[in-house]
């Protein structure tokens, strides 16, 4: 039998880029909202203490094959690890063998910040150009290198519990990509003066309330991928364009979401269309200036699977 090739987390690191994962993660949500793709719901283990283990199955009609088995472990990220670590396997559609192994948690980083790209040039202002992240770890990185890609930023401001691990992203974001960053001690301050808000924690409960959001603000809701821990205020549910990556995901096991239907002020009339919708042109996107869009991502296997059948090339 001969061995299953493995693209490592060096090798996705170094070629899969924003630029090159976006277009990917776009076509892969167009194609989920049109029925040209199957999966099922992720089953999620809870293996306390904030950590969990899932695997993801799915295919794209026509392209391929292929399921995630991913540790989740966010306390990780404090040792200097990483917060995701799995393995993608790839399956040849037309006689069914398994193709080649990948980096989970590398393809996992870039493809969600991919995703929130893909969904702020969709329903962000096109003018906007002030970029907020709550969180410091790999999904603070990539979502500032993934919204530098959609729109012509001025500034990122970085808010994390600890102040010191914020200033040293910010300080990488800025020698990086060569646009002003720098760390704020509070979510209010940080999010005063943004056009779009990305929060990447694993926060157990909202760090990102109503209060701290503006009229106009585009959100990518990305720290939670289950049902339990909740990053935004369900608050801001009802006041805004709620727009899932999948609904029937979102419905099941998304978090905030949830939140806002047991405290009685939202139900499934408060979700708005897909991203693949709009991205299709089948719905309508922002309609003024001043409206609240959110894009809540769960993350979907058809994005990783895409990224992997690329990769494999």
């Amino acid at each position: 039998m001969n061995s299953l090739p493995l693209i490592t987390a060096d090798e996705v690191r170094a070629r899969l880029t924003q630029k090159a994962c976006i277009p990917l993660v776009r076509d892969a949500m167009i194609a989920l909202s049109a029925g040209k793709t199957r999966q099922a719901l992720r089953q999620i283990v809870d293996l306390g203490g904030g950590n969990a283990f899932g695997s993801m199955p799915g295919a794209i009609d026509g392209l391929c094959h292929g399921a995630k088995l991913i540790s989740v472990f966010p306390g990780n990220v404090a040792a200097g690890g990483k917060a995701h670590e799995g393995v993608i396997v790839l399956f040849d559609p037309e006689n069914g063998k398994a193709t080649c192994a990948v980096d989970a948690g590398e393809v996992t980083a870039i493809r969600t910040a991919a995703a929130s790209a893909v969904a702020t040039d969709a329903l962000a202002r096109k003018d906007a150009s002030t970029v907020t992240i709550l969180g410091t770890g790999e999904q603070g990185w990539q979502h500032a290198l993934a919204m530098n890609e959609v729109r012509d930023l001025k500034a990122i401001t970085l808010w994390g519990r600890d102040i010191g691990k914020a200033q040293d992203l910010a300080a990488r974001i800025a020698e990086a990509i060569g646009i002003e960053t720098h760390a704020c001690p509070s979510v209010a301050e940080a999010c005063a003066a943004a056009d779009i808000i990305c929060t990447t924690t694993a926060s157990p409960e909202p760090v990102l309330l109503l209060d701290h959001v503006t009229r106009g603000v585009h959100i990518n809701a990305v720290g939670s991928s289950r049902a339990g821990p909740t990053e935004i205020d369900p608050c801001l549910i009802p006041v805004s364009l709620f727009v899932p990556d999948h609904r029937e995901g979102v419905i099941a096991q998304g978090s905030e979401y949830l939140d806002a239907v047991e405290l009685g002020i939202a139900d499934e009339r408060n979700i708005g269309p897909e991203i693949g919708e709009i991205l299709a042109g089948r719905a309508t996107s922002r309609t003024s200036a001043e409206q609240i869009t959110i894009y809540k991502s769960l993350g979907s296997i058809v994005q990783d699977i895409a990224a992997t059948e690329w990769l494999a090339r």
